[in-house]
């Protein structure tokens, strides 16, 4: 994850914006695992 990189790096200082920039990051990761996995079951 690159924003886990910037994060750790000090490319952001806003602690508030970094919590939810990652959490957003982590949930999108979720939704296209789902999204895959729906693919994969044969789902018409």
């Amino acid at each position: 994850l690159f924003e886990t990189s910037n994060i750790i790096h000090g490319g952001e200082t806003n602690y508030i914006m970094a919590t939810v920039t990652l959490f957003v990051s982590i949930y999108n990761l979720f939704l296209s695992l789902l999204h895959l996995l729906g693919v994969f079951s044969g789902e018409d």
